[in-house]
């Protein structure tokens, strides 16, 4: 990519003489969280993605593509703009053929990785605490590890304490959740329960979107090792998306290089 760099006034950010924005780079800007120390970070990540969008619109037009915007979801259609560039990307990317020995490789590698759903019963005290809201996560904290005191003294007591402090309505059932699959739960409660044995209680609170668990679990049955046959689908599945996502990135990348871009430099971001 050709960068333009003038020293004594501000550069506008332009494409091939087609300026963008300072407006838009500012709206765009709100997309982008900045890292902590990085101030001016999400401007020139924004300028970036919208330089990059401009790239891609100006080469769509060039071919001449005609728009044909696809339904998302039911009522939410694409816009002119995201059609251009999905359809510019679909002529230019060539789907790649897929090593079926390749997947049965890493298939074999791990395939305790690919197990049907595990089941679980468990019972919880839930105390709740925004997830922003430090003094309510500790006050929380707090509580949770007093009552799990009374637990580590007698476990016998945890319906009774669920139906004292939990939040959650299934304190009316001595906190228990009944029987739960993977996925039914948020993903850190369910990798608490992966790790705890049966009959165990949770040695420390388990922290999740919803505030601190006291977790008992009562029994679990782990999925079995799908069969390659199976798993092979979503395999495919997968690799022709990685290999997609790589492809359009190397096709971008050669098509900026080709572009006259002032005032943002590639090289600068992270």
């Amino acid at each position: 990519m050709r960068v333009l760099d003038f020293t004594n006034a501000p550069v506008p950010v332009t494409v091939n003489g087609i300026t963008i924005a300072a407006e838009a780079i500012a709206a765009e800007a709100q997309n982008h969280p900045v890292p902590k120390g990085k101030p001016g970070w999400a401007w020139q990540a924004a300028a970036q993605a919208l330089v990059l969008r401009e790239i891609l619109l100006q080469e769509a037009r060039t071919r001449r593509i005609t728009p044909e915007p696809i339904e998302l979801e039911e009522g939410k259609w694409e816009t002119q703009e995201e059609a251009l560039i999905r359809q510019l990307l679909e002529s230019a990317i060539a789907p790649t053929a897929i090593d079926e020995a390749r997947l049965r490789a890493v298939y074999d590698a791990a395939p305790d990785r690919f197990r049907g759903p595990s089941l679980f019963e468990a019972a919880h005290i839930l105390f709740t605490a925004a997830p922003g809201d430090t003094v309510a996560r500790e006050t929380a904290r707090q509580r949770a590890d007093a009552v799990l005191a009374d637990l580590k003294h007698d476990p016998r007591r945890f319906a009774a304490l669920a139906a004292e402090y939990s939040a959650c309505p299934s304190r009316a059932n001595g906190g228990v959740l009944g029987q739960l699959a993977s996925g039914d739960t948020v993903p850190e409660f369910e990798a608490a329960l992966g790790l705890m044995e049966e009959g165990a209680i949770s040695e420390t609170p388990v922290e999740s979107r919803y505030g601190l668990h006291l977790i008992r679990l009562d029994a679990r049955v782990r999925g079995e090792v799908l069969p390659f046959s199976t798993v092979l689908p979503h395999l495919r599945e997968a690799q022709e998306k990685a290999d997609w996502v790589r492809a359009s990135r190397i096709y971008v990348q050669e098509l900026a290089a080709q572009a006259e871009v002032t005032g943002i430099d590639f090289a600068e971001m992270p």
